[in-house]
């Protein structure tokens, strides 16, 4: 998610107004909130890939039973170590083996209803001394709504 010190083209929706959630107090990047979606079918997220920054934050939100499996490893915000091709393309499908197998362990990510939500942005204008960080809040009733308020 956004500010990742060690995640690759770290973000949340967009890397060009920076923009950072909050749901129940919370900081969640994308990863929650596709898990939040996915809850809304009841459905558990059993298997996330990415940089080992994207598989830490998968643990911390989704717990231990999820199946994480890095691919890369971040530099810096647009620097990365590749792992070889071969080996990511193994280790991912060993992981999704994995990951079926685990779906009776992993729960769907469920929190609080209705959920106190707050988005904060980078507002650019033609003036770059008038950026201006914007921050909005609401009550979220329907979970399928956490992108538009």
């Amino acid at each position: 998610m956004k500010g990742t010190a060690d995640g690759v083209l770290n973000h949340t929706q967009s890397s060009a107004s920076e923009v950072r959630y909050w749901y129940n107090g919370r900081e969640s990047g994308e990863i929650a909130q596709t898990a939040l979606l996915a809850d809304s079918a009841d459905v558990p997220v059993i298997m996330v890939t990415g940089d080992t920054a994207t598989c830490r934050e998968a643990k911390a939100f989704l717990g231990a039973h999820v199946v994480t499996v890095a691919v890369e490893k971040g530099i810096a915000r647009e620097a990365a170590e590749l792992y070889p091709l071969q080996e990511a393309r193994q280790a991912i499908f060993e992981g999704a083996k994995k990951a079926v197998n685990a779906i009776g362990m992993c729960k769907p990510y469920k929190l609080r209803m209705p959920l106190r939500c707050r988005r904060e942005w980078i507002e650019h204008t033609d003036r770059p001394s008038e950026t201006r960080v914007v921050v909005r809040e609401a009550l979220v009733r329907d979970v399928t709504r956490i992108y538009a308020f």
